[in-house]
């Protein structure tokens, strides 16, 4: 009994001791939070940093927090670029405010929309006398579109600028499916349909290669002149022409080479560059090491500032923001789960808004998740109140499907949009598996018994079905454009067949109504619905962030701002091959687990990697209405 006791009174310290513990981590953990948390009175005066440590986006994602644990790298942050132009409008008004410091040395990039967004915000920005300082290691084409609006650029003398212009090549595994002896079973409609061209050929198709011309030179002549409109002197044609040359003019040196192209001004260090601006907007008091100067940084800023007018009794113009592929679940923020945005936007019917306004920045994704969100909208539209749609980077085929319930349809010249088309891949396996002795046999009651069988392949009739619901998808996505755009089916499908467009040559045909910004779309809202300027006011309509994926995301990111060191050319080209891997990895993962039918544009430009990929995948199931059912919605 005595052993007993003692082993009982041992197992009751270890319990309190756990307990104990337990409870300090959970004091701890509230301490950091309040620690980390941002706060307006670290608002002061001196220069507005803006140290781009990862991507722009158009919705920030939420951070895994389970990924996050189990990675060793601290999760890569977005910003909502409508949150960057907030905070430079309100920074150019501010006494407090001296000059605009822009840190590029681990910027990532964004979609050029975007980019042109913030150029705009910096120019309106310089308007008021105030300087902008920009600095960056290796400058590339999206880091350019914004270092070009600034007063003074530096460059590392590690660094420089690389422009590669828009495009690139993909990889097609046509040949390598062939040698693995897999079918891939493709089914779709339009002759520019080009997402499923990688597992039917080895290289574009002279349709695809076409569309892809016109669209890229269209987006390079854009970068282009928004580049010399901010700095004149810039001699692009030097830097993107002949680039051996160019160097060998510097002896090699791509810092000096950068600033005699004028993209930019000056060549020093991070501190050099710091201590630049401490001559304009003062030493940091309380920060002495060297090339600290007196700054606030974008999180107390964006606390200091708010999240906006928010006026009592002023009516709700509601925005809902489609932003990344669209699937059929509650994936999100920065993806377009279907249901959880059509969550969003029934809960808003009893909100009683003016108008909506639907903001897509979205290559699109599943048939049945766009048609989800479409009629969603279509509710607020038997409110009679006004649908204006505003697009971003891109709005393309899922992404254009949400759109065509708008009254009026807002682009920018760089918006990517289009790709009126449908497709579905679906791999089977019968050579591979006879290759290696696999056969299959069996009783059919009817030619669809069994069916889809990837191992046997599938029945003539099976692909009937497949490509007929193909065709109706495609078919119903017409009608839709047809009654939203005012043309004939035939003019439809002339604008479409997966064409994906500019924004330029989508205003030109009709497939958007005028060029404008989010605010341009928000003002036409308004006097749609017969509102003064005073007498309205935005709502987002967002999921509220998840607390403790936030609070995860500040413990593993504290202070990491400050530690990034940013890569040379060589590190910039690295990111550009683990891109090409990602893409690789993303191909086949398409391949191998079908969502079912796709009204997505592959085509587009890559956009920013997201945080996190929440999309809940459903299990198979076995007969030919279950596989439709699963090929149809994901």
């Amino acid at each position: 009994m005595a052993f007993a006791g003692k082993v009982w009174r041992l197992l009751v310290g270890i319990k309190d001791a756990l307990a104990l513990l337990f409870l300090l981590l959970f004091f701890a953990a509230i301490a950091a939070a309040l620690s980390v948390r941002p706060s307006p009175a670290k608002v002061r005066e001196g220069a507005l940093l803006l140290q781009l440590d990862g991507s722009v986006v158009e919705e920030v994602a939420n951070v895994d927090p389970l990924n996050a644990l189990l990675s060793s790298a601290v999760p890569t942050r977005q910003y909502a670029a409508r949150d960057l132009v907030r905070a430079i409008d309100k920074a150019a008004k501010d006494d407090r405010i001296k000059a605009l410091a822009l840190d590029l040395s681990t910027f990532l990039g964004g979609g050029q929309v975007h980019m042109q967004a913030l150029g705009d915000a910096l120019d309106r920005f310089r308007a008021t006398k105030k300087p902008i300082l920009t600095y960056g290691t290796a400058l590339s084409d999206d880091a350019m579109l914004l270092a070009a609006h600034s007063t003074e650029v530096w460059v590392d003398p590690l660094g420089g600028v690389a422009i590669a212009g828009p495009g690139g090549k993909r990889m097609y595994y046509a040949g390598l499916l062939d040698k693995l002896k897999i079918r891939a079973k493709v089914y779709r409609v339009g002759t520019y349909k080009s997402a499923v061209e990688p597992y039917l050929l080895s290289g574009m198709s002279p349709e695809a290669r076409e569309n892809a011309q016109s669209l890229y030179g269209t987006l390079w002549d854009e970068w282009q002149a928004d580049v010399k409109k901010a700095r004149p002197k810039a001699d692009i044609a030097l830097v993107t022409g002949n680039v051996v040359e160019w160097l060998n003019a510097s002896g090699g040196d791509v810092a000096q080479a950068s600033v005699k192209a004028g993209l930019a001004d000056r060549v020093g260090t991070r501190i050099e560059w710091g201590k630049r601006l401490a001559e304009l907007v003062g030493k940091d008091d309380l920060d002495k090491s060297p090339g600290a100067f007196a700054a606030t940084e974008i999180d107390p800023w964006l606390a200091a500032i708010g999240p906006g007018d928010d006026r009592s009794g002023a009516k709700k113009i509601g925005v809902i923001t489609i932003a990344g592929e669209i699937s059929d679940g509650e994936a999100g923020p920065g993806e377009a789960g279907a249901e959880r945005i059509v969550a969003l936007l029934d809960d808003a019917l009893d909100d009683e808004l003016a108008a909506l306004v639907v903001r897509v920045d979205s290559p699109g994704g599943t048939v049945t998740g766009s048609e989800a969100i479409r009629r969603a909208i279509l509710r607020h539209k038997d409110a009679k109140i006004p649908i204006v749609v505003s697009m971003a980077n891109v709005a393309a085929s899922g992404g254009y499907w949400v759109s065509t319930p708008a009254d009026r349809i807002f682009a920018e010249p760089g918006t990517i949009t289009g790709s009126i088309g449908i497709f579905g891949v679906v791999p089977t396996f019968q050579d591979a598996l006879a290759e290696w002795g696999v056969t299959s046999d069996g009783v059919q009651t009817t030619p669809l018994s069994g069916q889809p069988d990837v191992a046997a392949g599938f029945t003539p009739e099976t692909d009937a079905i497949l490509q007929a619901s193909v065709d109706s998808g495609y078919r119903r996505f017409l009608s839709l454009v047809a009654a939203s755009r005012k043309v004939t089916p035939e003019r439809a499908d002339e604008l479409g067949q997966g064409r994906v467009w500019d924004g330029g040559s989508a205003r030109q045909l009709g497939l958007v109504d005028q060029f404008g910004s989010l605010n341009t779309a928000l003002e036409w809202a308004a006097k749609q619905a017969k509102l003064k300027d005073d007498e309205w006011q935005t709502a987002y309509l967002s999921t509220a962030p998840d607390s403790n994926a936030m609070l995860l995301a500040s413990l593993l990111g504290q202070n990491s701002a400050r530690k990034a060191v940013g890569g040379d050319m060589f590190s910039r080209f690295a990111d550009q091959q683990g891109a090409l891997t990602a893409q690789a990895v993303s191909d086949l993962d398409r391949l191998f687990s079908s969502r079912g039918a796709m009204a997505h544009c592959l085509e587009c430009p890559a956009t920013p990697v997201r945080l996190s990929r929440g999309t809940a995948r459903t299990e198979p199931q076995s007969g030919v209405w279950m596989m439709i059912r699963e090929f149809l919605i994901g």
